[in-house]
């Protein structure tokens, strides 16, 4: 069985350049790979198109890359959290493609299934549909959406083994499986790495042949985004 092991983050981002396209799992707080994030704020790497549900918080998560200026466009669903984000947008600083969060699922789905677009009714007649391809099924309007082409797809999860077979946990699985499938270099990393077959088979949400790079992080914050007392 093949061993994806690297040592750390540094190693597992080795190729990253300027001006890529990247994926990056987590839904709110939970699940983000915040090892792989911080070592492209690291390495001052610039241009980046960034395919994430959402853009973290200003101290967290991608907001890390927007302080730094490191993103040149977003492709999410929601953003309502990040005041940088806002600020970027709003002054010209950062491109934005706001798209329906199922739109978002599908697309990444799409892409690890090879598919290269489908057709959706979300978003017609608004303006997620200009300057796309329309089409009538049944009486129904719907809207041509393309599968993403992304170098690299940076994932967390909770456990894994060495020859990348991935488990998640919680809210983490909304979007980290999908990404996992769909980038061309896919980035695992995980709470706790363990070896083959310590894993049971049932329990598995993303087989190994999707991943390349699987690494043990360290140092995970567990943030409550929304914390409400009485």
């Amino acid at each position: 069985m093949i061993n994806k092991v690297v040592k750390n983050a540094k190693e597992a981002l080795e190729g990253v350049t300027d001006g890529m396209t990247f994926m990056l799992g987590g839904f709110g707080l939970c699940g983000i790979p915040e090892n792989s994030i911080s070592e492209l704020v690291n390495r001052e790497i610039k241009n980046l198109t960034c395919i994430s549900n959402n853009a973290g918080v200003d101290d967290f998560g991608l907001g890390l890359l927007l302080q730094k200026k490191q993103i040149k466009k977003m492709i999410s669903t929601y953003v309502g959290e990040n005041d940088e984000f806002e600020r970027q947008m709003l002054s010209g600083e950062l491109e934005v493609e706001l798209i329906p969060q199922g739109t978002l699922a599908e697309r990444c789905r799409a892409t690890g299934a090879g598919i290269p677009a489908f057709y959706t009714p979300a978003g017609y007649g608004t303006e997620v549909a200009e300057g796309k391809e329309t089409r009538e099924f049944n009486g129904k309007m719907y809207v041509l959406e393309h599968a993403f082409n992304a170098e690299f797809a940076f994932v967390k999860a909770w456990k894994g083994d060495t020859a990348g077979n991935l488990i998640f946990k919680g809210t983490a699985r909304n979007f980290n499986p999908l990404m996992a499938m769909a980038g061309k270099i896919t980035v695992a990393e995980v709470e706790e790495l363990v070896e083959p077959g310590e894993l049971d088979p049932n329990q598995i949400h993303i087989p190994g042949i999707f991943v390349q790079r699987i690494f043990q992080g360290e140092n995970y914050e567990k943030r409550i985004e929304q914390r409400t007392v009485r």
